[in-house]
């Protein structure tokens, strides 16, 4: 969960997101790295009178100047694409759910159970209990076993909407028509909020994403007492 004058990422809580954090740290440097350099030349050209006869026409020079920037490219293009098709991965999953956007909320089917599904709409404000975040809490959260591979079908009743869900590494349009797919591990039990994130209608912000990692043996428990209530 994000706090405020928060600088950085929302901890990770799947082996993706923990991934994305890294190659973030790793693209910051290589920038940080360059921008001094930069940095530095600027002000040596501007503080000096000073010149060097001997790189003023250099082959040399100009193969550093060619060559470095292509291997710095290769540096961040490989990982990035490792992660990409990490993040395109769809491994055996234990559990498959489908999301659907409508203006202003999200509905969820357990695909794996006859009738498990509900709508999951945002709790008003002034119905928050103490501990409970504005703009954030559902009536009902999507509930999943922690440490198992979990598959999110997205798609769209009306607009294009996004299931988004930052500390799991997750952003998936929902397009009407047409079914996309994602997926993820909760590497941790607790509480994961995210919201849509497509500009879908004058409630936009309104239509957040609960996800509740618990234990196996709890989700077991949820899951029988949501199909007695059906």
């Amino acid at each position: 969960m994000a706090h405020p004058t928060q600088l950085g990422f929302q901890d990770a809580a799947s082996p993706v997101m923990e991934e994305l954090l890294h190659f973030h740290d790793h693209a910051l440097m290589i920038v940080f790295l360059i921008s001094t350099l930069v940095l530095y030349i600027i002000v040596a050209m501007v503080s000096t009178k000073l010149t060097n006869k001997y790189i003023l026409d250099s082959q040399e020079i100009e193969i550093v100047w060619t060559v470095l920037p292509a291997v710095i490219l290769i540096l961040i293009a490989l990982p990035s694409l490792r992660i990409l098709y990490l993040m395109d991965e769809i491994n055996d999953p234990h559990l498959t759910i489908k999301a659907m956007g409508h203006q202003w909320y999200w509905s969820y089917e357990y695909t794996d159970y006859e009738d498990l599904g509900f709508d999951s709409y945002m709790i008003p404000t002034q119905d928050l209990t103490p501990g409970q975040f504005r703009l954030l809490e559902t009536d009902h959260r999507m509930v999943v076993p922690m440490e198992s591979p979990i598959r999110v079908l997205v798609s769209a009743e009306d607009v294009l909407h996004s299931w988004a869900v930052p500390s799991l590494g997750i952003k998936l349009d929902g397009v009407p028509g047409r079914l996309n797919q994602t997926a993820f591990i909760a590497s941790r039990p607790g509480l994961f909020y995210g919201q849509c994130s497509e500009i879908c209608g004058a409630n936009h912000s309104f239509m957040p994403i609960v996800v509740e990692a618990v234990p196996l043996e709890h989700f077991e428990h949820w899951s029988s007492l949501m199909l007695e209530d059906a």
